[in-house]
């Protein structure tokens, strides 16, 4: 399948948005404080957005907490142009492990992380038309380790679902990914070292022990 350049199409969306008086609003879900910052810094300039912090991926429940908090830090101390708002979603990993059952065994960066990825859009999605929004998107494209084509079909076809625009993006492009790393040390933000889920944490503490053994 041919590679689709996100960025070139979010850019032809934001030169529109720039020749008009109207702010547009968003809806970007966000993983993580650390991901969300340059997402933040760089579409605040022309979206009024509302950050979805739904995660139920994320494990032990106590590390839920601690993201959701540094999201809300990072809201509050960003300088912004437009408004930034956080909407916290409960809660509840059930819905994850219902989401991804019968995927438990495959390796982080397959299908079960795909229909993670869905479970997540379609919550922004669902929100972002019930609320009115111009726009859905997420921050998992800036990761280097997370597949931006992939993540991009799934919120195309989550937008059809729902009847709502998807903001297109690979957040990684023209060193995104380093200036959320910038922005991380700014504000002193935690960064964990797994994607999340118990599955992430376990390969996680896996790839820690093959490389202690190996010395």
């Amino acid at each position: 399948m041919e590679k689709i350049n996100y960025q070139k199409k979010l850019d032809t969306i934001i030169n529109g948005i720039s020749d008009s008086e109207k702010v547009p609003t968003l809806m970007l879900h966000s993983c993580c404080a650390p991901c969300s910052s340059y997402v933040l810094e760089y579409l605040a300039e022309f979206f009024s957005i509302t950050v979805v912090y739904y995660n139920p991926n994320i494990y032990p429940e106590a590390e839920f907490y601690k993201r959701e908090e540094e999201q809300r830090r990072l809201i509050e101390e960003l300088p912004v142009k437009n408004r930034i708002t956080l909407l916290k979603q409960p809660y509840d990993d059930r819905e994850f492990y219902d989401a991804v059952k019968g995927l438990e065994h495959i390796k982080e960066g397959g299908e079960r992380c795909f229909a993670c990825y869905r479970l997540r859009l379609e919550r922004a999605a669902k929100l972002a038309k019930e609320q009115g929004f111009d726009y859905f998107t997420t921050t998992l494209t800036l990761s280097p380790l997370k597949n931006s084509q992939i993540i991009n079909r799934i919120a195309e076809e989550v937008a059809e679902q729902y009847r709502v625009a998807h903001l297109p993006s690979d957040f990684k492009k023209r060193e995104g990914y380093k200036r959320s790393i910038e922005l991380s040390r700014e504000y002193g933000l935690y960064r964990q070292d797994y994607c999340g889920c118990f599955f992430s944490q376990r390969e996680r503490e896996e790839q820690k022990k093959r490389t202690i053994s190996e010395y």
